[in-house]
C-alpha cells in the first residue's frame, strides 16, 4: 500500500501498517521462530535420551548394562548444555568493520558459528574417549552437525544478493511482476535439492556409524544423536535468526525518526543480511525437524509394543488378540526376547510401499502438507486484505495523513494482523491433530506411519521451497533499493517498473517464508507427537475398524 499506491518510503510513519509490520517481525522472526526452533531442540534431546533408555529392549545392543543405557540417556543432554556454553562464547566473536559487504558481514557471523561448531566436535571427542558415547555415535554427531553447516550456506547462496540467484530475481524484475515470481519459484525449488540430499545422506551415514545396518536401534539412536549434533550450536543460530527482525525493526525507527538516509542505509544493509540469516535459522529449522521425526517414528514404535502388551496381557487379552487374526504373537515374545522387535513390527504390520493401506497414508501424509500450506497462506490472505481496506480507509477518511498533519490509527493494523492470526490457525492446527488419530484408526499402524512418512518427506521439501523462495524475493527487492537496475526511481524522478516489480514479488515471498514454510516444521512434528500420545487409543480401534470394513 504504502510504496506501491501511496508512493510512500517503507516504514513510513504516514503508513497506518507500519507499526503493525514491525510488530509482525518481532512474533515472526523472534518469537515464532523461537519457539519453532525450541520445539526442534527440546525434542531431538528427550526423543533421542528416550531412545537411549529403552535400546536394550529395542534392539541387541552392546550397551545393555546400567551404565551403558545411563550414558545413552545423559550424552545429548551433556553435548546440547556444552553447546549453549560454546554459543555464548561464539556470540562474542561476532565483528565486522564499518562499510562492510554483505559477504563481510556474512564473514563475520561465520567466525562465531565455525568457533562454537569447533568446540562442539572437540567437546564429542572427549566423551567419546571418556567411554560416555561410542565413536559411532560422535560420527554420527559430526554427521549432524556438518548436515547443519551444509544447510546453513546453501540457504546463503539461493538468498543473498552476492549471489546470482537473487541477482537473477532482481534482473526478471525489470521485465514485469509475472517474470519475478517465475524466478523465484525456480530458485525455490532448486534450492530444496541440496539440503535434501544433504538429510539423505546424513539419515544413512548416522545410521551407518552408529551401526544400525548391525543393530537397528543403536542406528535409530544414532539418526537423533545427529540432529542433537545439529542443534548442538542452536544458541548462536537463533541468535543471528532473531538478529534479522532487530535490523529490520532498527531502520523502521530510522525512517520514522526522519534519522540521516545514511542511517538508513546502514539497516537495510544489515536486513539483507539478516533475511539471509533468517532464511538460514528456518533451513537448521526444517532440517532437523526431519531427523527428530526419524526418532519419533522410533517412538512410535515403542508406544505400538507398550499397548500391544498391555492390552493382550489384561482380561479382555483373548478378545483383543482375536482382532489381529495374522499376527504371529508366539513369534512377538521372542522378538522382544531377542531384540528384533523392530524389524519384527515392521513384517507384521506390513509397513511396506506394496501395502496399500501404508500407500494410502503416504499420500494423504503428502497431501496434508499442501493443504496446510494453502490454508495458511490464504488465512494470511484475508488477514493482508482487511489490513490494505483499513490503510486505504484511512488514507480517505483521516485527511492530512500524508501531509503528516494528522496521525494514523496503528492501533487498529495491529489488532487486524493479531486477531487474524489467532482465528486463521484454528482449523490448520485442528486438521494437524485430527489427521493422524483419524488415519491410525482407520488404516492402522501403516496408515499411521504412511503418513507421517508422507508429510515429512513433502513437507521438508516444500519448507525448503518457500523459505528460499521468500529470502530470495526480498533481497531480490533490496538489492534494486540499492541502487541496481534503476534503483526505487529512474533518475528522472518517476517511479521504477522494476522496483514495483521487485514489491510485488516481495510481497508474495512474504506469506511463504513466514508463514507457510517455518508452519510445516510444526506440521511435521505436531503430526508425530499426537500420534505418539494417541497410540493406545489406535491400537485398540483401528483392527475393530479394520475389521468392519473388510482390510483384515
Amino acid at each position: 500500500m504504502g510504496k506501491v499506491e501511496a508512493g510512500i518510503p517503507e516504514d513510513d510513519p504516514r503508513n497506518p501498517a507500519t507499526i503493525a509490520d514491525n510488530v509482525g517481525d518481532n512474533v515472526g522472526d523472534v518469537a515464532g521462530m523461537g519457539a519453532d526452533l525450541y520445539e526442534s531442540y527440546c525434542g531431538s534431546i528427550l526423543s533421542t535420551a528416550a531412545l537411549g533408555a529403552t535400546l536394550p529392549l529395542l534392539a541387541s545392543t552392546p550397551h545393555a548394562d546400567l551404565s551403558g543405557v545411563v550414558n545413552l540417556m545423559n550424552a545429548p543432554m551433556i553435548l546440547a548444555g556444552l553447546g549453549i556454553v560454546f554459543s555464548i562464547i561464539g556470540i562474542f566473536l561476532v565483528r565486522c568493520k564499518e562499510g562492510a559487504s554483505m559477504k563481510s558481514l556474512l564473514n563475520a557471523l561465520h567466525i562465531g558459528t565455525t568457533f562454537s561448531s569447533i568446540c562442539i566436535v572437540g567437546a564429542m571427542v572427549a566423551l567419546a574417549a571418556m567411554g560416555v558415547i561410542t565413536w559411532g555415535i560422535f560420527g554420527a554427531a559430526i554427521v549432524g552437525l556438518a548436515a547443519g553447516i551444509i544447510i546453513g550456506y546453501s540457504t546463503e547462496y539461493y538468498t543473498s544478493d552476492e549471489y546470482k540467484p537473487t541477482k537473477g530475481i532482481a534482473e526478471q524484475s525489470q521485465m514485469g511482476p509475472a517474470t519475478t515470481i517465475i524466478d523465484g519459484l525456480a530458485v525455490g525449488m532448486f534450492s530444496a535439492g541440496i539440503p535434501i540430499i544433504t538429510i539423505a545422506v546424513a539419515i544413512v551415514a548416522a545410521f551407518a556409524m552408529s551401526g544400525g545396518f548391525s543393530d537397528i536401534g543403536m542406528g535409530l539412536y544414532g539418526i537423533g544423536f545427529a540432529a542433537v549434533g545439529m542443534l548442538s550450536t542452536l544458541g548462536i543460530t537463533l541468535a543471528t535468526d532473531a538478529y534479522g527482525p532487530i535490523a529490520d525493526n532498527a531502520g523502521g525507527n530510522a525512517e520514522m525518526s526522519h534519522l540521516d538516509p545514511q542511517v538508513r542505509e546502514r539497516t537495510d544493509a544489515l536486513d539483507m543480511l539478516g533475511n539471509t540469516t533468517a532464511a538460514t535459522g528456518k533451513g537448521f529449522a526444517i532440517g532437523s525437524a526431519a531427523l527428530t521425526a526419524m526418532a519419533l517414528l522410533a517412538a512410535e514404535i515403542q508406544e505400538v509394543d507398550i499397548w500391544m502388551t498391555r492390552f493382550s496381557s489384561g482380561s479382555s487379552a483373548e478378545s483383543f488378540k482375536a482382532l489381529f487374526k495374522n499376527f504371529d504373537w508366539a513369534g512377538y515374545g521372542a522378538a522382544k526376547a531377542n531384540g528384533t522387535l523392530i524389524n519384527f513390527f515392521a513384517t507384521q504390520f506390513n509397513i511396506t510401499v506394496m501395502n496399500p493401506l501404508f500407500l494410502a497414508g503416504l499420500f494423504l501424509g503428502a497431501m496434508l502438507a499442501f493443504v496446510f500450506c494453502g490454508m495458511t497462506m490464504k488465512a494470511v490472505g484475508r488477514a493482508a486484505g482487511s489490513m490494505v481496506n483499513e490503510v486505504r480507509r484511512q488514507f480517505k477518511e483521516i485527511p492530512g495523513i500524508l501531509e503528516e498533519k494528522a496521525r494514523p490509527d496503528y492501533a487498529r493494523c495491529v489488532a487486524i494482523s493479531t486477531q487474524g492470526a489467532q482465528r486463521e490457525m484454528i482449523v490448520p492446527a485442528i486438521i494437524a491433530i485430527v489427521a493422524p488419530v483419524l488415519v491410525g484408526v482407520v488404516f492402522g499402524v501403516p496408515g499411521l506411519m504412511g503418513l507421517l512418512a508422507g508429510g515429512l518427506t513433502t513437507g521438508f521439501a516444500l519448507a525448503c521451497l518457500l523459505n528460499n523462495a521468500g529470502g530470495a524475493w526480498d533481497n531480490a527487492k533490496k538489492h534494486i533499493e540499492k541502487g541496481n537496475f534503476g534503483g526505487k526511481r529512474l533518475t528522472d524522478g518517476t517511479k521504477n517498473p522494476a522496483h514495483a516489480a521487485a514489491v510485488i514479488g516481495d510481497t508474495v515471498g512474504d506469506p511463504c517464508k513466514d508463514t507457510s514454510g517455518p508452519s510445516l516444521n510444526i506440521l511435521i512434528k505436531l503430526m508425530s507427537m499426537v500420534a505418539v500420545v494417541f497410540t493406545p487409543l489406535i491400537v485398540r480401534l483401528s483392527p475393530v475398524i479394520q475389521n468392519l470394513l473388510g482390510f483384515n
